[in-house]
C-alpha cells in the first residue's frame, strides 16, 4: 500500500509487521521513521495503558539508523520483562527484588530477533515474576486493557498484548509457561501462538525451562506475522539438550495452504467438567460452527486424563519453579529477598513451595509424562483439540491481586479465569494457538484455543491462515488504539 503520510505514526499502526517491513524495502520509509513513530505512539498511548515499562528509544534509534536487514528490516518491536534478556537493558521480572539488575548477556532469542532485523523499543510490564493471569505488579502498576480499561489484559504477557492491541507496535515479544502468551491473546483481541517445545531456543542461560514447559514466542495481529517470526527465530542452538522436530518447510508458506479436511475435537467444559462463562462458550459454539462451514469434521470429546491427580502433580511443579526461580536469583544476585522486596503471594509461595523436594518433582513429572501419552494417543485420532481459550472474560482490574492478609486471593480469582485446560500444551510440549474469532456484546474479545499434535505447527498455521481469511479480525481496533488517539 502507498500511505498518505497525513499522519503517519496513526497510519503505519494499521499495517502488520509484514507490512511495515515491506514498506522499508521499497524505500518508502526508513527504518528510523518506523522507529520514531512507534515511540510517538508510545509516549502518546502509554500513560493511558501503562504497558511499556522500560523504554530504550536511545538504543533503538542508534540501531535504526545502521540500516538492519533482514525479513523485519526496521520494524519496531518490543521485549516482555520477564526471562529474555537485552546486553545492557535491566531486566525486572515485575520484582522490586531485581530492581537494580542489568542483563549481562544476550539471549539467543533476542540476537535472532535482531538478526531478522526487529529494533527493540523497551521491555512491557508483566506480574511478578509471571505468576498470575493479570497484569498488575507492585513494582510498575496496573496494565489496561485497550479494550477496556478498567479490565485485566489477563496475563502474565500483559504488557506486550496492551502494546499491541493498541498498536504501538505490531508485535511483541511473550513466553508461556501454561498459557501466558494465549491468555492475554485472547484478553486483548491478538493471534497468540506457542511453539512446540524446544523450537525456540532459551540459551545461553537455560538449556531448557521446566522441564520444557516454558515456550518463547510473540503475540501478533496477523498470522503471517506469527509464522514468519517463528521462522526467523525457531531452530536448536548448540548445546541445547534435545530439539524441536524438523520443520517439513517455513511456517509462513503454510498460512496460504489449504489445511485439508480436519477432524477437530471439542468440549465447552472446563478441567473441572463444569461449563465456563456463557460469553467464552458461546465464542467456543461460534468457532465450532465456522470449523464445520469451512468443510472440517468437528466432533464433541475430551482429552484424557484430567483428573485431580494430574491437577496436584501440576501443583507440585509450579512449587518446585517457583522454589527454583527464587533461589536462581539468590544465586545471581547474592543475597536473599529483602522484607518487602517480594509481593505477598511471591513469598508465602516461596517460602511453601520450598518444601518440595526433588523426589516430589520428578514424581509429578513422570505422572504428567503418562498423561502425555494419553493426550498424543488422542490426537492421533483427531487432528486437534478446541476449547475457549479463557474460562470467563477478561476480569475487572483489582480483582486478580493479593493482600498481605490474603496472599493467596490472586491465585484462587486468576484461577477462575483460566480454568480450560491451556497447560496441556505446556505438558506435552505442543503447540496451541488463541484465535480472535469473537467478541461478547460488551465488545470484549474472547479468544479460541486450538492444541495441535506435537511438532505439527504447521496445520496449526494453516486452519488459523484458513480462519482469518474466513473473518478477519485486524480491522476490529480496540477503544485506545493509535488511530483514535
Amino acid at each position: 500500500m502507498t500511505l498518505e503520510m497525513t499522519d503517519p505514526a496513526a497510519e503505519i499502526a494499521a499495517l502488520d509487521a509484514t507490512g511495515q517491513a515491506e514498506l522499508v524495502r521499497r524505500g518508502e520509509v526508513t527504518p528510523l521513521e518506523l522507529v520514531n513513530w512507534a515511540i510517538e505512539r508510545i509516549e502518546r498511548l502509554n500513560p493511558l495503558l501503562n504497558a511499556v515499562v522500560t523504554p530504550t528509544y536511545e538504543r533503538a534509534r542508534a540501531r535504526a539508523r545502521a540500516v538492519p536487514e533482514g525479513p523485519f528490516a526496521g520494524v519496531p518491536f518490543l521485549l516482555k520483562d520477564l526471562i529474555a534478556e537485552e546486553e545492557g537493558v535491566p531486566l525486572s521480572s515485575g520484582s522490586a527484588f531485581l530492581r537494580d539488575y542489568v542483563s549481562r548477556h544476550t539471549s539467543e532469542l533476542v540476537r535472532r530477533l535482531q538478526v531478522a532485523g526487529l529494533v527493540m523499543l523497551g521491555k512491557t510490564n508483566a506480574p511478578e515474576f509471571g505468576m498470575v493471569p493479570t497484569c498488575e505488579p507492585a513494582r510498575f502498576g496496573v496494565t489496561r486493557n485497550p479494550w477496556d480499561p478498567d479490565r485485566s489484559t489477563s496475563g502474565s504477557s500483559g504488557g506486550s498484548a496492551a502494546a499491541v492491541a493498541a498498536g504501538m507496535v505490531p508485535m511483541a515479544h511473550g513466553n508461556d509457561l501454561s498459557g501466558s502468551l494465549r491468555f492475554p491473546a485472547s484478553a486483548c483481541g491478538l493471534f497468540g501462538f506457542k511453539p512446540t517445545r524446544a523450537r525456540v531456543p532459551l540459551g545461553p542461560h537455560f538449556g531448557d525451562m521446566v522441564n520444557g514447559w516454558v515456550a518463547e514466542h510473540a503475540m501478533t495481529v496477523s498470522v503471517r506475522d506469527s509464522a514468519a517470526l517463528l521462522d526467523a527465530t525457531a531452530g536448536p542452538a548448540p548445546g541445547d539438550p534435545y530439539p524441536a522436530p524438523a520443520q517439513a518447510g517455513p511456517f509462513a508458506a503454510e498460512v496460504g495452504a489449504d489445511p485439508r479436511k480436519l477432524r477437530i475435537a471439542y468440549t465447552p467444559r472446563t478441567a473441572g467438567g463444569e461449563l465456563g462463562h456463557p460469553d467464552c462458550v458461546e465464542a467456543l459454539m461460534d468457532a465450532v460452527m465456522l470449523c464445520t462451514e469451512l468443510g472440517h469434521e468437528v466432533v464433541e470429546a475430551d482429552v484424557p486424563g484430567l483428573d485431580e491427580q494430574i491437577g496436584d502433580a501440576i501443583g507440585t511443579v509450579f512449587n518446585a519453579t517457583l522454589a527454583w526461580l527464587i533461589e536462581s536469583w539468590i544465586r545471581r544476585l547474592g543475597r536473599e529477598p529483602g522484607p518487602h522486596e517480594l509481593e505477598p503471594i511471591t513469598r508465602v509461595s516461596w517460602e511453601s513451595a520450598r518444601g518440595t523436594t526433588g523426589g516430589d518433582y520428578l514424581l509429578a513429572v513422570e505422572r504428567m509424562q503418562v498423561f502425555a501419552r494419553g493426550v498424543a494417543a488422542f490426537l492421533g485420532r483427531v487432528d486437534m483439540w478446541l476449547t475457549p481459550t479463557m474460562s470467563e472474560p477478561p476480569a475487572p482490574l483489582g480483582q486478580i491481586v493479593s493482600t498481605p492478609d490474603d496472599p493467596l486471593r490472586a491465585f484462587r480469582r486468576g484461577g477462575r479465569t483460566v480454568e480450560y485446560p491451556a497447560v496441556v500444551a505446556n505438558i506435552t510440549g505442543n503447540p496451541a494457538m488463541s484465535v480472535p474469532l469473537w467478541h461478547n456484546a460488551d465488545g470484549l474479545p474472547i479468544g479460541v484455543h486450538f492444541l495441535g499434535r506435537f511438532g505439527d505447527e504447521a496445520t496449526l498455521f494453516r486452519l488459523a491462515g484458513q480462519l482469518e481469511r474466513a473473518r478477519p479480525w485486524a480491522g476490529r481496533t480496540p477503544a485506545v488504539h493509535a488511530s483514535r488517539h
